[in-house]
């Protein structure tokens, strides 16, 4: 995990230079930071202007970090997926963090967690969705500005109570990841294939393969969970992409010992593609409220049948089917009289 592999993985010739790879990696909005950091590792020459943005982007690592950890310890969630990954990387190089993911317990450590961060930090923007109808999983996303709003991408912690949420459809919602990190790290990334079966992986994802190289997996028993979590293909896939461009090490064997689970898995989704999807409703801001320390969970009402409510401890939602579906005037209304005579009747 170097500069070279950077060079390859941007499709950038190294006679070109350091600041022409650094232009590529604009075309993502973290890739900058991680470029800058590889860089910096090597003694290349930069001005003010690039080291205050990898100052800032290693200062907002680092924020993760300290939040993950608190809010464990206050709460009971923890981080999966990009800071675990982070850890892997060798010192001094910056793996980019879009967002802090953590999983929950259960509700009631969602919500306690979700308090935590509007309480401490001035988020703007809370985003809740539903996973499924009876029971369901909530997911929670809120979004604060970053030290320099315009320039950099803005803090974003996603919370869930479910771990790893499938497609909708053919690979279920499973809500627990219980393995060892590295092992959960490797699911992580195969889970992340569900979104963009067709795309190739991103170079951040074969870097983060190239993190878990150096770790002790053992091949049958990695591969056995992967096939547990529904997710034998998308390992398959990813291996098979970052191996053209790395050595595997002890995850060769891992892919070898996956090919057999291949076939079933692929069978077993054939059968479960005619079954009814996984429904998922999106919440659309009512009105932020006065923080509800006494609920541990959100709360559903419908006062009618196309005006369903989601009341949470921090805010108050008309859920619709998708996150771009067009709330008229009218609904908006007929929600917020809704939502004042609920009001009218807890007091």
């Amino acid at each position: 995990m170097n500069t070279a592999l950077l060079y390859r993985l941007l499709d950038t010739d190294p006679a070109d230079g350091p600041a022409e790879l650094f232009h590529r990696a604009r075309a993502g909005r973290h890739l900058p930071h991680l470029v800058l950091s590889a860089l910096a590792r090597d003694g290349v020459r930069m001005g003010q202007p690039a080291r205050a943005e990898l100052r800032r982007a290693r200062d907002r690592a680092a924020h993760y970090a300290r939040l993950a950890a608190e809010l464990a310890r206050s709460t009971g969630v923890r981080a999966i997926r990009g800071l675990p990954l982070a850890g892997l990387y060798p010192a001094g190089l910056l793996r980019p963090l879009d967002t802090l993911d953590l999983v929950a317990p259960d509700q009631a450590a969602l919500w306690q967690a979700v308090i935590r961060l509007v309480t401490d930090h001035p988020v703007e923007h809370i985003d809740v969705s539903l996973l499924g109808d009876r029971p369901h999983h909530t997911a929670v996303t809120v979004h604060w500005p970053a030290e320099d709003p315009l320039a950099d991408p803005w803090y974003r912690v996603h919370l869930s109570t479910a771990a790893l949420p499938g497609n909708g459809s053919t690979v279920p919602v499973r809500p627990y990841l219980v393995a060892d990190q590295h092992v959960e790290c490797l699911i992580a990334l195969a889970e992340a294939r569900l979104r963009c079966p067709d795309d190739p992986p991103c170079p951040v994802t074969v870097l983060d393969v190239a993190g878990l190289t150096g770790r002790p997996f053992e091949p049958a028993e990695t591969a056995a969970v992967l096939a547990a979590y529904r997710l034998a293909p998308e390992a398959a896939g990813l291996l098979d992409h970052a191996a053209d461009h790395l050595p595997l090490g002890p995850l060769a064997a891992v892919r070898a010992a996956l090919a057999p689970e291949l076939g079933p898995e692929r069978r077993r989704r054939a059968g479960a593609a005619a079954h009814r999807r996984l429904v998922t409703r999106h919440g659309t801001l009512l009105r932020r409220t006065v923080i509800r320390h006494a609920w541990d969970e959100s709360r559903l009402l419908t006062p009618a049948p196309d005006t369903p409510l989601l009341l949470t401890p921090v805010a108050d939602y008309l859920l619709t089917p998708t996150p771009v579906t067009p709330v008229t005037p009218t609904l908006r209304t007929a929600a917020l009289k809704a939502l004042h005579a609920w009001d009218a009747a807890v007091c």
